[in-house]
């Protein structure tokens, strides 16, 4: 028996590319993917960075490369898609992590080209990319599409919670992690017949982000309050749901938003 469910999890002979793998999120991600035997292909603008880390993550054994990805260039977006899949055959797992946080403000505050410029990324981007990956999927008869949410896919934010910090919560980032979960469905339902599955994961705030960005403030204490379970996500809270995802642990569950808050929205 124990096995066959090692054998659900692992992600052996799996190529997996991830955007934005080298961020907040990205980080804990990508190497709990390559932890679970993946090859994983770390990608955003900045391609050292992605190098960077990926060979941090070979240090330790583990089997992860950089590319340079502009998700605002469709010429980007193709040509690494085929590169990708000339080096390593095919791309089994697409995680859309990445987000651009250009023009973070509240709704009186924010431009035409402000939203239309991080939207380039968060939408447009996410499209083409997810459009290429789809391609060579449905050609293979299989794959997985995996959409990184945010509480902000499942609940509209709490403004008290940043009290007299100052800080807020973007309007284009609630406009794009609501999105993100209807594109995971429409995905979902279209390419099932295919055997591509689609799933969004949705986590709470990520402490060591917090803790670095912040530090301790009356946003924190507030978060914290707020949470039933009372802290904010750790590592471990992002690297398991991203395995159950993208292993045959959830081969039947496809057009679902898999909520890890903490309890968060289930007041």
């Amino acid at each position: 028996m124990e096995n066959n469910i090692n054998r659900l999890f692992t992600l052996v002979d799996k190529v997996v590319l991830i955007t934005g793998g080298y961020g907040l999120f990205g980080k804990p991600m990508s190497r709990a993917l390559a932890e679970a035997g993946a090859k994983v292909i770390i990608a955003s603008r900045n391609a050292a960075l992605c190098e960077e880390y990926a060979k941090e993550l070979r240090s330790a054994g583990l089997d992860a490369h950089g590319y340079g990805l502009d998700l605002s260039c469709e010429s980007s977006i193709k040509e690494v898609v085929g590169q990708i899949v000339e080096e390593f055959g095919q791309i089994d797992i697409l995680v859309n992590n990445a987000v651009s946080r250009d023009g973070f403000k509240n709704l009186a505050d924010m431009s035409k080209e402000e939203w239309e410029n991080a939207q380039r990324i968060n939408s447009t981007g996410t499209m083409l990319l997810t459009q290429a990956v789809l391609s060579d999927m449905q050609k293979r008869g299989s794959g997985n599409i995996i959409n990184i949410g945010s509480i902000q896919s499942v609940v509209g934010p709490n403004f008290e919670v940043y009290g007299q910090t100052g800080m807020t919560s973007p309007v284009n980032y609630t406009y794009d992690k609501w999105a993100i979960v209807g594109f995971t469905k429409w995905i979902a339902n279209y390419y099932g017949k295919y055997g591509i599955r689609a799933n969004c994961l949705s986590p709470g705030g990520y402490g060591p982000g917090v803790a670095n960005s912040f530090g301790e403030t009356e946003f924190t204490q507030n978060y914290r309050r707020l949470t039933p379970m009372g802290r904010f996500a750790e590592d471990k809270d992002i690297m398991g749901p991203i395995i159950f995802l993208a292993s045959d642990a959830s081969s039947y569950m496809t057009g679902h938003n898999l909520v890890v808050d903490g309890g968060w929205s289930s007041w």
